[in-house]
């Protein structure tokens, strides 16, 4: 490969780079702009609701955690497997 090709090529790419930056830079009163649509305007609404929702419903989570802290919660076995071989089925 011959090195004055290279440096030709190389010119030629500068020389284009140069044309564009200027071309761009003529234009000094264009302003970016940015505009988001309604609907996204109404997923950041839901995501800001979701995040100010607790991650843990006290109001149902209670008895249980009452349960659960005397000893009076009981897991009925056959639920609960049927129940795991139902989550089982579904992924596979």
């Amino acid at each position: 490969m011959r090195i004055e090709a290279y440096s030709q090529v190389q010119q030629l790419y500068k020389a284009q780079k140069t044309s564009h930056s200027t071309v761009a830079g003529t234009n000094g009163s264009s302003k970016d702009q940015l505009e988001i649509s309604s609907r996204g305007k109404d997923i950041q609404t839901a995501k800001s609701a979701v995040a100010a929702a607790p991650d843990i419903r006290e109001e149902l989570t209670a008895s249980i955690k009452a349960s659960v802290q005397s000893g009076d919660y009981k897991v009925d076995n056959s639920k609960f497997a049927a129940k795991l071989l139902e989550k089982y089925n579904a992924l596979v």
